[in-house]
C-alpha cells in the first residue's frame, strides 16, 4: 500500500466510523438489538478481513483472551450508552458527548499507569469541559437533549477505559484478532437479553445494523489497520479527529439536525482538544528520531545520542 493509498483508506474509516451514529438512527431497533447485530455481522466481516489479510496472528494466551473479553464487554457497554445517546438527543450530540473521551484518558491515564499528567493537558480537560458545557442545550436533566448528552459522554467514558485497557493487555496481539473476541464478548453478553427481540426486527433494519456491523466496525477497522503499516499514529490521530465532523455533517443533510452556533463552537473546542491530546501523546515517541534526522553527522552513536534525550 502506498502514502496516498493509506491516506485514502484512514479517511474512508474515519468517515465510516462517523456513520455508526446515521446507521444507529435510521435502525428504529433498540439500543440493545443494535448493539447485539451490529457485533455480531462485525464478526463475521472481521473473520473474512483476518483471512484476507492473513496476518500470521500467534495463538492467544488464556489470559490474554480473557483480557480480551472484558474488553468486549466494555464497548458494547460503549455501543449501548451511544445509540441511546442517538436515539435520545441525535447524532450530532451523541457524536460530540462520545468525542470527550481523550479528556477522560488524560486522567484516567495518570491514575491508572502512574504517569505525570502535564500542566498543558489539564488545560485541554478543561477545553473539552467548556466545550460540553456549551453544547448542552440546558441544565435540566429531564430535557433530552441533556440525558442524551450525558449518555454520549457515558460512552467516551467507556471508550477511554477500552482504550488503557486495550494498552494494557493487547501488546503484541494482532488488531484484528483481538477485535474478533471482542466483538465475540458482546455477542455472547447480550444473546440472552437480546434473542426474544431478533424475531421482530424489520428486514430494513437489518439493513442498517448489517452496515453497522460490515461497514462501520469490519471495513473500517481493517482499513485502520492497513493504514497503520504505512502512516505513523499521529497522522492517523489528526484525520480520525475529523470522525465527529463527518457525523454531524451527514446527520444535517439527512435528518436536518442542523446544529446551533453554541454547539458548533463547542464541538469545535472538543475536537480540538482530542486533537491536541492525540499529539501530545505522539510527541515523545518521535523526538529521537527527529533528532537523528536533524544531526546525521553526530560522531556518537545514534544508541548514545537516544538515551541522552
Amino acid at each position: 500500500m502506498t502514502r496516498r493509498h493509506a491516506l485514502l483508506s484512514i479517511h474512508l474509516g474515519a468517515l465510516l466510523f462517523g456513520l455508526a451514529g446515521v446507521f444507529g438512527k435510521l435502525a428504529a431497533a433498540t439500543p440493545l438489538t443494535i448493539t447485539f447485530g451490529r457485533a455480531g455481522f462485525a464478526l463475521l466481516a472481521l473473520a473474512i478481513a483476518g483471512l484476507v489479510l492473513r496476518s500470521g496472528a500467534a495463538t492467544l494466551r488464556w489470559r490474554q483472551r480473557g483480557s480480551l473479553l472484558l474488553a468486549g464487554l466494555l464497548l458494547g457497554g460503549h455501543w449501548l450508552t451511544f445509540f441511546a445517546s442517538v436515539k435520545i438527543a441525535g447524532v450530532g450530540i451523541a457524536t460530540l458527548g462520545f468525542a470527550s473521551f481523550p479528556a477522560f484518558t488524560i486522567l484516567l491515564e495518570g491514575t491508572l499507569f502512574r504517569e505525570r499528567t502535564r500542566p498543558l493537558e489539564f488545560a485541554l480537560v478543561g477545553l473539552v469541559c467548556l466545550g460540553l458545557a456549551l453544547v448542552t442545550p440546558s441544565m435540566d436533566l429531564a430535557s433530552d437533549a441533556t440525558l442524551g448528552l450525558l449518555y454520549g459522554i457515558a460512552s467516551g467514558l467507556m471508550f477511554a477505559i477500552l482504550s488503557l485497557l486495550n494498552r494494557a493487555s493487547t501488546r503484541g496481539v494482532d488488531p484484528v484478532q483481538a477485535a474478533l473476541w471482542q466483538n465475540l464478548a458482546i455477542v455472547l453478553a447480550l444473546a440472552p437479553f437480546a434473542a426474544a427481540g431478533v424475531p421482530q426486527v424489520a428486514a430494513s433494519d437489518w439493513l442498517w445494523i448489517g452496515m453497522l456491523g460490515v461497514l462501520c466496525t469490519g471495513l473500517a477497522h481493517s482499513l485502520f489497520v492497513a493504514s497503520l503499516r504505512v502512516l505513523n499514529a499521529r497522522t492517523t490521530a489528526v484525520i480520525f479527529a475529523l470522525e465527529p465532523v463527518y457525523g454531524i455533517a451527514i446527520a444535517w443533510w439527512l435528518f436536518n439536525e442542523e446544529p446551533t452556533v453554541r454547539m458548533l463552537v463547542g464541538g469545535a473546542l472538543i475536537i480540538l482538544a482530542s486533537l491536541a491530546a492525540s499529539r501530545l501523546k505522539q510527541a515523545p515517541a518521535a523526538r529521537p528520531v527527529e533528532v537523528d534526522q536533524a544531526l546525521p553527522g553526530l560522531d556518537e552513536p545514534k544508541e548514545r545520542v537516544q538515551r541522552s534525550l
